[in-house]
């Protein structure tokens, strides 16, 4: 005897019925054919909360429009909420769902902005490189040019998301090199020491690159890698293909 499980609305709305007619839970579970356990829980809830839906149907609904917009703020996520419902939350109750779930309201990682091509290019370049030793990889020159900001602003974004969802794409935001007072400088290193690190004055353009690449690449190869067994890593940007 008994139902077990969640109770649809309609259900939990006649235990709570039942129960604000005088009918004691035996006599609410013999009718409805429900288990006592059941009648006390929902009666409960309803008393406790105002609420005949199940906690878990709220949690579902709720969780469903976090993974739609994870920069939703709580008056957006209550307004949103109570869409066609029969009886609405606050603010306060929303806030208090959302942590029962395990979410917080974060600051976003800040990630580059690569796109679908470079995605697929980083994906082959990691799959042919996946049995690779800490051997290979001291014969390895790393280099790349980034832009310092002197002054950044990007507003006071934030997102929900759970403890281990740091990284999930739905909880970045992602960074252009661009923007603002900064200095860009170009500069490479390996596993055995650090190499130059030259300030670029204007636009890195082929030609520019070109005397970096004179200047200073070639000299540290030579110097670290006598037997040319060592391999200078650049990635994709235009200037590099010079």
């Amino acid at each position: 005897m008994g139902k077990k499980g969640d109770l649809s609305n309609f259900e939990r709305g006649m235990v709570v019925g039942a129960r604000r007619a005088g009918l004691s839970i035996s006599q609410s579970a013999q009718l409805l054919g429900f288990s006592r356990t059941t009648i006390s829980r929902v009666y409960k809830e309803w008393c406790a909360k105002g609420k005949t839906s199940s906690m878990r149907q709220s949690c579902g609904r709720m969780g469903r429009l976090i993974q739609a917009d994870r920069r939703a703020t709580l008056t957006e996520i209550t307004t949103r909420y109570n869409r066609g419902m029969q009886q609405s939350i606050c603010e306060a109750t929303t806030r208090t769902t959302l942590r029962r779930m395990g979410y917080n309201s974060r600051r976003p990682h800040r990630v580059p902005l690569i796109s679908t091509t470079n995605r697929k290019k980083r994906l082959q370049f990691a799959r042919a490189h996946q049995n690779w030793t800490v051997e290979d990889w001291k014969n390895v020159a790393w280099s790349d040019e980034s832009r310092f900001l002197l002054r950044h602003s990007n507003g006071r974004v934030r997102i929900w998301r759970k403890q281990n969802e740091n990284m999930d794409p739905s909880c970045l935001v992602t960074t252009v090199q661009a923007g603002g007072g900064g200095v860009m400088v170009w500069g490479m290193f390996s596993w055995h020491t650090l190499g130059p690190l030259v300030p670029i004055g204007h636009r890195l353009n082929a030609t520019a690159y070109l005397s970096i690449v004179s200047d200073h690449v070639h000299p540290f190869m030579t110097t670290m890698y006598p037997s040319s067994d060592g391999y200078f890593q650049q990635d994709n940007a235009p200037c590099h293909k010079a």
